[in-house]
């Protein structure tokens, strides 16, 4: 998802509707009931990559991205839950992340830091962005990434957690 394609969604509440209907139709997104033990468990798997992250980025700055996108991802998986709806794909993630919580919990900012640890594809040496890099840091040769953005991202990605875990305990 480029930058254009968020901001719309971000400001353009008929065509974040439009897509969440797609989303439906396709079976990708399914309302489920709550399961306090799920969304503890998705909580706790995010914790648990985060600690792999820490453990690690130094050493392995290429699992290090994988982390910080499934640190994330499990996170929006449990918010998602406590609304009583699942989702099988990133995009369709981002966008009920939209519709619920962008209004009061979550800012633009938590909502680019996403795009770019998931739905993004550009070059993490230049923007950090992560759905294709964690593919890239999975799947390619590559395994040194620059530090710093690492870095940056690691702790990006540990303010969202926390922000997630509020957000859950405020509900």
């Amino acid at each position: 998802m480029d930058e254009l394609e968020l901001k719309k969604l971000l400001t353009d509440a008929k065509y974040l509707q439009y897509k969440i209907d797609f989303y439906v139709s396709t079976k990708v997104i399914h309302q489920q009931d709550i399961t306090l033990g799920e969304i503890q468990g998705h909580m706790q798997k995010s914790d648990h990559n985060l600690l792999f992250v820490k453990d690690n980025s130094t050493k392995y700055s290429d699992w290090a991205l994988v982390g910080c996108y499934y640190a994330s991802y499990h996170a929006a998986l449990a918010l998602l839950l406590q609304q009583r709806v699942s989702s099988k794909n990133h995009d369709a993630t981002l966008c009920l992340l939209i519709k619920y919580y962008s209004q009061k919990d979550l800012t633009e900012e938590d909502f680019e830091l996403l795009n770019f640890i998931y739905l993004d594809n550009q070059d993490i040496l230049f923007y950090v962005e992560s759905k294709q890099e964690r593919e890239k840091a999975s799947y390619s040769s590559q395994i040194e990434f620059d530090k710093k953005k690492i870095n940056e991202l690691v702790m990006k990605t540990v303010m969202f957690v926390n922000k997630c875990k509020e957000i859950l305990q405020n509900m």
